[in-house]
């Protein structure tokens, strides 16, 4: 099984190498230079509904509307974490791609900040408002910064942690909000919406614990704790969290739920807290019992069998390893997410995933940022844990591996 996720992680890392880390999104439907000259995008329903419209179809129009394949920052990070795990696994790559990585990451900077932060390669409308391409938010910003430290962690040059340190202050300094009741969080996706995001608070909060354990620097740690404290006593009494506390966000799905579990591990291990461990031992068995399929098939909502999305494949993968110290079979069970993905999901001809199952169709499109970065994160993972398991050689013992 080890081989088995190793070389499907390497055709994978192949594939998107070649492709110089860029793809479509599920999201990018603005970016059409064919779309972009039409009056229509003057307002936000029609906004809305090209971009569901081009989520939703089973046939791919963006070559047909000129959408351009584009680097994003969260998927640099991705794979910076990526292949942080591989060489703790004693498979280095050959070239090392992380200098470039983080030399692309300078690069996508978004403009108009004095700190590091980054934003989507596409202008995304929300149900309120329009987000500009390129403009910071929380979400590709900690994910960026946690790549960096990931590489800073495997002995990358300085620059590493002060660039993921300046992405900690513009979140501290630009979206971290109280309110007149003591009640705290951090704005999400832009920085005038100050609503209640669950994965967004504790995705900072996850950061912040990591860049205080680097740095000492103790201004992180209150907000860290203020808002983990505050998404915590929102979990519902079946171990569940909405997506947010507005009326409009008002549903559960699997790699929010993932993105909350895994933050608030980190978050625990990182400041060695027990404090959350409560919360932590729900929300996981809330997890297993409502987003998988017998078989290894997981559901995106908690309460219907399709679709099966590879956002929530990978997702599903990396939170059940995150956990496996709650729960042992996690890591069974995550070899049951791999095993039906490969058979389901995987294009053996072009080395990548393919996007959604759906009941009676599946959609192939590949997407760089949901599907390829994502899983990459996830098989990495699960290399690392196959070969901790088979007590195998320590990191950079083998010789570099050349996937390609």
């Amino acid at each position: 099984m080890h081989t088995d996720v190793k070389s499907v992680a390497l055709r994978l890392l192949c594939y998107c190498r070649d492709s110089d880390w860029a793809g479509f999104d599920p999201y990018d439907a603005l970016n059409s230079k064919v779309i972009a000259s039409l009056p229509l995008l003057d307002s936000r329903i029609p906004r809305l509904a090209l971009t569901q419209l081009f989520k939703r179809s089973p046939i791919n129009v963006r070559r047909f509307l000129l959408v351009p394949k584009t680097q994003n920052p969260k998927v640099l990070g991705l794979f910076l974490s990526a292949f942080a795990n591989l060489s703790r696994a004693g498979i280095p790559t050959e070239p090392d791609f992380t200098p470039h990585l983080v030399q692309r990451l300078m690069a996508l900077r978004s403009p108009g900040s004095p700190h590091w932060c980054w934003g989507y390669n596409f202008p995304w409308q929300t149900r309120t408002d329009l987000v500009p391409r390129w403009t910071a938010n929380l979400v590709c910003t900690a994910f960026a910064a946690n790549g960096l430290l990931d590489a800073f962690d495997l002995g990358q040059d300085s620059s590493c942690l002060d660039m993921a340190l300046g992405a900690a202050e513009y979140l501290l300094d630009d979206l971290y909000w109280t309110s007149a009741n003591s009640t705290s969080g951090f704005a999400y996706p832009l920085p005038h919406v100050r609503n209640q995001v669950h994965n967004a608070n504790l995705l900072a909060a996850a950061l912040f614990c990591r860049i205080y354990k680097y740095t000492g620097q103790q201004r992180f740690l209150g907000p860290a704790l203020d808002v983990t404290r505050y998404t915590v006593a929102r979990q519902r009494a079946d171990g569940s969290w909405l997506y947010g506390e507005a009326p409009t966000q008002n549903w559960v799905d699997n790699f929010h739920t993932g993105f909350n579990l895994s933050a608030l591990h980190t978050i625990g291990a990182t400041l060695a807290t027990g404090e959350f461990d409560e919360s932590l031992a729900r929300g996981l068995q809330f997890y297993r019992s409502h987003f998988f399929r017998p078989g290894g098939a997981v559901r995106y909502f908690h309460d219907r069998d399709y679709p099966v999305d590879a956002h929530c494949v990978a997702q599903s993968i990396i939170s059940l390893l995150d956990l496996k110290n709650l729960d042992p079979a996690n890591v069974t069970l995550a070899l049951s997410v791999f095993n039906w993905a490969r058979t389901h999901m995987w294009n053996e001809r072009d080395g990548c995933f393919y996007y959604r199952v759906h009941r009676f169709y599946t959609i192939r499109t590949s997407y760089m940022r949901w599907t390829q970065a994502s899983m990459f994160l996830a098989l990495s993972k699960l290399v690392l844990e196959l070969a901790s398991m088979r007590s195998t050689v320590p990191a950079g013992a083998e010789s570099a591996v050349s996937p390609c």
